[in-house]
């Protein structure tokens, strides 16, 4: 598929409607879903929207993103083509939003460089990187007696080959990146010894062995895991509400929500209220539990320092969180914003799948799958304002799944 970008260093020409010479706009860096709800957060508000495609395209189809640019691969050249593009196009005092892991550890290392030109909604790399490592996470967590899975930090081949248990458990990455099949997904599952030790074979051939973590797998689907979700200022959270992954893809430990509600469940905000004070953490974060119930506690499982798949929910339930970090990150004075439970956010296409498999497994009856489409809920890609997103969402993630499997083989 054809997506309409321009690369970094060509005289670009505005995509839409006509691009304001005002210095108030927001430039979001890659990301798929969550970065076109944020162009639409910005959008309806008439904050014009520039958007770098860095793989995922979907939000450049969308009517407030005025201009979108080819993101480049190297990091040096991501700096100059920001600054470059920023300086040629009168973008001064514009706000950064990054839409995944690694834009925001980017524009964390470069914090110093590009606050000279452009606002940021993302904390200096000594703040970040305490999100951005796991390691470094959960070494945090024990400090602060926050309960986290059982973690293991293998030393090499050897260590794992001689690893009894305990099973099931999964390996994940300790950074998510660079961008493969292995931090792609977020956590493999092995059942056995032999399958632990062809994983992890697997998992050396791309990434570093010092970056692969070993870890429980908590049982239960995703209706156990929860969500913190905020913007934090220097003095604490600004606006924060918490939401619960009631479907998700795929369905045992899925990297991406189908189906959330926004919850209230105090144990999981104290917990990560806890973490980011202690790390001194400002902008956008969105931090996951899971209960656990032989123990009957959640378990920190990930901080993401940036916007989050499901932020649309937010603007729902009465949070709009690109918003409330845009006039942050401006100075400006923030209005007053409390979330609602009970309120609801759906990626419709994935959602059915997720709903099927759940079927099969006999964990959900098609009764109460009707039951729960019932009243109004965000949508992920669909919106009577801006309906051509939705268009392509099915191509795009069938292109999406096609590369996933052509990365494994």
């Amino acid at each position: 598929m054809q997506a309409r970008s321009q690369v970094c260093d060509a005289q670009t020409a505005p995509v839409g409607r006509a691009v304001a010479s005002a210095s108030a706009g927001a430039v979001v860096i890659g990301g798929a879903y969550g970065s076109l709800a944020l162009a639409r957060s910005l959008g309806r508000r008439g904050i014009p929207v520039w958007f770098f495609n860095s793989g995922h395209p979907i939000a450049l189809f969308s009517r407030y993103v005025r201009r979108s640019l080819a993101w480049p691969a190297g990091v040096s050249d991501q700096i100059q083509c920001l600054l470059e593009t920023g300086e040629r196009n009168q973008l001064r005092g514009w706000t950064l939003f990054p839409g995944g892991d690694q834009e925001a550890e980017l524009l964390a290392r470069h914090h110093s460089t590009l606050a000279d030109f452009f606002r940021l909604t993302t904390p200096v790399w000594e703040v970040m990187r305490w999100a951005n490592d796991k390691r470094m996470t959960y070494r945090l967590a024990a400090n602060l007696g926050i309960p986290y899975p059982w973690t293991y930090y293998p030393a090499g081949r050897e260590d794992v080959a001689t690893l009894e248990g305990p099973f099931p458990m999964i390996l994940k990455p300790a950074i998510t990146a660079p961008r493969n099949a292995f931090t792609q997904a977020k956590a493999w599952r092995v059942n056995s010894s032999r399958e632990l030790l062809e994983r992890y074979d697997q998992a050396c051939s791309l990434v570093s062995p010092g970056r692969i973590i070993l870890q429980e797998l908590i049982p239960g689907s995703g209706d156990r895991q929860l969500s913190y979700a905020a913007l934090w200022g220097e003095n604490g959270p600004v606006a924060s509400l918490v939401a619960k992954r009631l479907r998700q893809y795929p369905i045992d430990f899925g990297y991406t929500s189908t189906f959330v509600e926004s919850v209230d469940e105090p144990q999981v905000s104290c917990a990560a209220e806890r973490l980011l004070k202690a790390i001194g953490y400002t902008g956008l974060v969105e931090i996951e539990f899971k209960y656990d119930t032989r123990v009957g506690r959640y378990k920190l499982l990930d901080v993401n320092g940036r916007a989050w798949n499901w932020h649309g929910l937010g603007r729902r339930a009465g949070i709009d969180f690109p918003y409330l970090a845009w006039l942050q990150s401006r100075n400006e004075p923030l209005p007053e914003a409390r979330a609602r439970a009970g309120v609801r956010w759906m990626h419709f296409s994935r959602d059915v799948v997720a709903a099927m498999l759940e079927m099969r497994e006999g964990r959900l009856s098609p009764r109460a799958y009707l039951r729960s489409l019932r009243g109004p809920a965000e949508l992920a890609v669909f919106a009577l304002d801006d309906p051509l997103p939705a268009l392509f969402d099915i191509p795009l993630q069938l292109r999406s799944l096609w590369r996933r499997r052509r990365s494994r083989t």
